[in-house]
């Protein structure tokens, strides 16, 4: 008679309260499964990580202070517990880290894959002890952080993924004109449009290739390529008009640099 396995110990990470609900719910339902503990922040999870030794994380890439790659970094690869990672960036996703996850979801997650992520996580535990890692894997997280901490692994974004009512789609990141900071979300003009995205303007300047998209303001990022005129306005400012329509304010700050770049020398 085959032995039964222990349920999966798992920790969700993962700093939107209704992503982490949503997770929750959808692995109360497998047995194979049990939700241990959640983390709203990557500080939290490497604790939660350290102290509780999981036998898988749920980890969310994108989080204010601490990312995905970061807490992976902290805990170690030797320690570091199969990661299912769960991301609204498919280019994390398909490029960095199917290199070494277990395996990827892309937001809003589908249910159906949740359950095939569990089963390639049963799978694997079976293979091995229940806290054994096995050499490849361990071998394939070093080298990507390896490979990161070089800058091997950077790559800026060419599209950024939208919800809008229901739907998802894409914004290519040379269509979008100015970029404008909305407490801990974003708002991209893109085409005369505004979309709303959960992110830190400076987590997303990060993300964005400095050839292209400079910060003109503390709030302000703009598509050099978008750029029609200068034009003064009050006190010696100066307003930056856009392909769009738009008129923003150049802070005093970053002039200097976005006049070097639209002039072509080195900022």
């Amino acid at each position: 008679m085959s032995k039964v396995m222990a349920p999966l110990r798992a920790v969700v990470v993962d700093d939107e309260k209704l992503a982490r609900n949503k997770m929750r719910r959808l692995l109360r339902a497998d047995a194979r499964i049990e939700v241990i503990a959640e983390c709203e922040s990557g500080e939290a999870a490497v604790e939660c990580i350290l102290t509780a030794d999981p036998d898988l994380v749920f980890l969310d890439v994108q989080m204010p202070g601490m990312s995905g790659f970061d807490v992976i970094a902290a805990v170690g690869a030797e320690r570091m517990p199969p990661v299912i990672f769960v991301t609204a960036y498919d280019e994390y996703a398909l490029e960095a880290f199917r290199v070494h996850a277990l395996d990827y979801l892309l937001k809003p997650v589908d249910p159906e894959l949740v359950r095939s992520s569990v089963e390639r996580a049963v799978q694997l535990a079976r293979l091995r002890s229940p806290h054994a890692r096995t050499d490849g894997l361990d071998r394939l997280i070093a080298q990507v952080l390896e490979q990161r901490s070089r800058g091997a692994v950077a790559r800026y974004l060419d599209r950024i993924m939208i919800h809008s009512r229901g739907r998802m789609f894409f914004a290519k990141t040379v269509d979008i004109d100015w970029i404008e900071a909305a407490d801990n979300y974003v708002r991209l003009h893109v085409g005369g449009q505004a979309h709303l995205v959960r992110e830190r303007i400076a987590t997303l300047e990060e993300r964005l290739d400095p050839a292209m998209f400079v910060r003109i303001h503390r709030s302000t990022i703009i598509n050099l390529d978008s750029v029609r005129e200068l034009k003064p306005w009050s006190s010696g400012e100066l307003i930056v008009v856009l392909r769009d329509g738009a008129h923003v304010k150049l802070s005093r700050t970053y002039r200097e640099r976005l006049q070097k770049l639209l002039n072509n020398e080195p900022a």
